[in-house]
């Protein structure tokens, strides 16, 4: 199966009806296929060829999934692009992507056009709410009236997708994603959560792999979405009480705001069921206080782009076990093994490493990076976890975020359990520094709540009232905000920097 037959069984299976809600405008799923085959075909007179890239940089609204749909129907690949990333990122990845076309809006179109100064072979532009011009060609005006699709006369394990990682540690890596690594990981989701069909928010970003895949389980349970172009709390509880939304995916900063929103009573939320979060660790703090305050339960699941991405999660019928991601979805085998690759028993801390049909071939023009993940079929998440007896997966830190104080292993987000718990803290995130005597030493980055007093000194004292002594940080320094990427992330090498240049008494 591929991208573009999501939609066709889509349509025949449920008919025609509102497929995506955005502002005041509503398009059915039948008129979402009209869009995507006259795109198609325009982009085809454009010289786009099977195989191309395209990218799609620009804020969630509809355009992007008929941009996205246009693009497999003619058998292009799409390169989805945070809209917020900077012109030299946006340089790097057009560069390295050799694409053919850049898809964007007019808030846009001049950090885009800077962006692409200097390239070999310019991409052309087109741009969705302006008309054609001499430099760039508008997206309407490229449709081409056609009966029938075009043919790609291509297959499942094609390449679908290029999701340039974030580039946290060095030029962002082009993760290769075939039609059946995206297709198999949504319906497998779907098949895990037994997704009832209803009307779901679109507030994580299309351009994420996380968004993006909601936005595939959707044509599967012939769902509809209300698309957000950038995630605001206030509308977020309108479309709750307007569209009696039962469940939705967030990232936990989202989560965080609807929990501390002050208003949050004013709207009717009853039919709020549950919420799947994924893309960050969530503090089991904000759990309890979400479900609490809505009544809908939380469903912590992990995934990765190199996974398609969806790998575990939690779902209704089964125990939520606070603190872990669940278990893990049809179609995925996962272990824990050692330094060595070797399996560890259940319990123990170790690499988690993923298998199956979502499973990523490889990073685009990078073999020496997929050599180093990839081994015998296996992906290497770089991700500490590990199984209990029931299955379920405990993340416990990134292996690069793993701090060495003293020759002793600290993983963050113990650290920051205890922290987000605190009544005073709004947020924490700990990070390693280099430090002549112990090798490293762990600093908490705290942002505090508004009005809080807390000093650094009563944080230190609860945290040694909650942690072993060789866990308790000796340095917390107090921030305005942590640094996050556009699926809010904590970019931790920022942090890292930025606690590094701060002058800590201990």
């Amino acid at each position: 199966m591929k991208l573009k037959d999501l939609l066709e069984t889509n349509i025949a299976e449920f008919g025609e009806y509102p497929f995506l809600f955005y502002k005041e405008k509503t398009y059915t799923n039948v008129e979402t296929k009209q869009y995507a085959d006259q795109f198609a075909r325009g982009l085809r007179n454009l010289g786009i060829a099977k195989g191309d890239r395209v990218i799609v940089c620009m804020p969630n609204c509809p355009e992007v999934l008929f941009a996205y749909q246009g693009i497999t129907r003619a058998g292009a690949t799409i390169v989805p692009v945070m809209f917020t990333l900077h012109p030299n990122e946006l340089h790097y990845i057009a560069r390295n992507s050799g694409a053919k076309a850049v898809i964007t809006s007019s808030a846009l179109r001049s950090n885009v056009e800077c962006s692409l100064e200097g390239l070999p072979a310019k991409p052309q532009l087109i741009v969705v709410d302006l008309p054609s011009d001499e430099r760039a060609k508008n997206f309407y005006e490229l449709f081409v009236p056609a009966e029938n699709q075009l043919d790609d006369g291509g297959n499942s394990d094609d390449k679908a997708v290029i999701l340039y990682t974030s580039g946290t540690t060095g030029n962002p890596k082009g993760v290769l994603l075939t039609h059946k690594n995206l297709y198999s990981n949504a319906e497998n989701s779907a098949k895990h959560n037994v997704t009832q069909r209803g009307t779901t928010l679109g507030v994580l970003p299309l351009a994420h792999v996380y968004g993006l895949t909601i936005s595939n389980i959707c044509f599967l349970t012939g769902s509809s979405i209300v698309i957000f172009s950038k995630f605001d709390t206030k509308e977020v509880f309108k479309a709750i009480e307007r569209y009696k939304v039962q469940t939705f995916s967030a990232v936990p900063a989202m989560i965080h705001a609807l929990v501390s929103y002050p208003h949050a009573d004013q709207y009717n939320t009853s039919s709020l069921e549950s919420v799947g979060t994924g893309s960050a660790p969530l503090p089991v703090a904000l759990l309890h206080a979400f479900e609490q305050k809505f009544g809908a339960k939380v469903y912590e699941g992990y995934g990765l782009s190199e996974a398609a991405p969806v790998v575990t999660a939690h779902r209704k019928g089964i125990e939520i076990k606070p603190g872990s991601v669940g278990i893990p979805i049809p179609g995925v085998e996962l272990k824990i093994v050692d330094e060595n690759g070797k399996e560890v028993q259940a319990g123990e801390v170790g690499e988690l490493i993923v298998r199956g049909d979502s499973v990523t071939p490889g990073y685009y023009q990078n073999s020496e990076e997929t050599s180093r993940v990839l081994k015998d079929s296996w992906l290497f998440t770089g991700d500490m976890a590990r199984i209990d007896d029931d299955g379920y997966v405990y993340i416990v830190d990134r292996k690069k975020d793993l701090i060495i104080r003293g020759g002793f292993n600290v993983y963050p987000r113990d650290v920051e359990e205890i922290l987000n718990a605190h009544e005073q803290v709004f947020e924490a995130a700990v990070v390693g520094v280099p430090d002549e005597r112990m090798g490293e030493e762990m600093v908490a980055c705290v942002v505090k709540k508004t009005g809080a007093q807390v000093t650094v000194e009563e944080l230190i004292h609860y945290c040694q009232e909650h942690l072993a002594k060789n866990k308790t940080p000796r340095r917390i320094v107090f921030l305005e905000a942590l640094p996050r990427n556009g699926v809010g992330k904590i970019l931790k090498t920022h942090l890292r920097k930025q606690a590094s240049e701060i002058v800590i008494k201990p």
